[in-house]
């Protein structure tokens, strides 16, 4: 996790953004006392909202767990996708 200010922020931008998109890093910009902003790269983002999605509802969030479980005991299976 990266932390910084506004002004160092505005000063290199370019440098906070890589970072953040190509390490997968999270960057916290202070603004004040209990005040700032957080960005993430759209993929950290699109996988945050895949899993809130995943656990959105109790039947998602067993049928995942129970996906979990199987792994974890190894009866999971490998199946081949059909190409058209």
């Amino acid at each position: 996790m990266l932390t910084t200010t506004l002004s160092d922020f505005r000063k290199d931008i370019r440098h906070y953004l890589d970072s953040v998109t190509n390490n997968f890093e999270t960057l916290i910009i202070n603004r004040g006392k209990d005040s700032g902003v957080v960005i993430i790269s759209l993929e950290e983002y699109n996988s945050l909202n895949a899993t809130q999605h995943e656990l959105s509802s109790k039947l998602n969030e067993t049928r995942l767990d129970s996906a979990i479980e199987k792994l974890k005991k190894g009866q999971s299976f490998e199946k081949k996708i059909l190409e058209k």
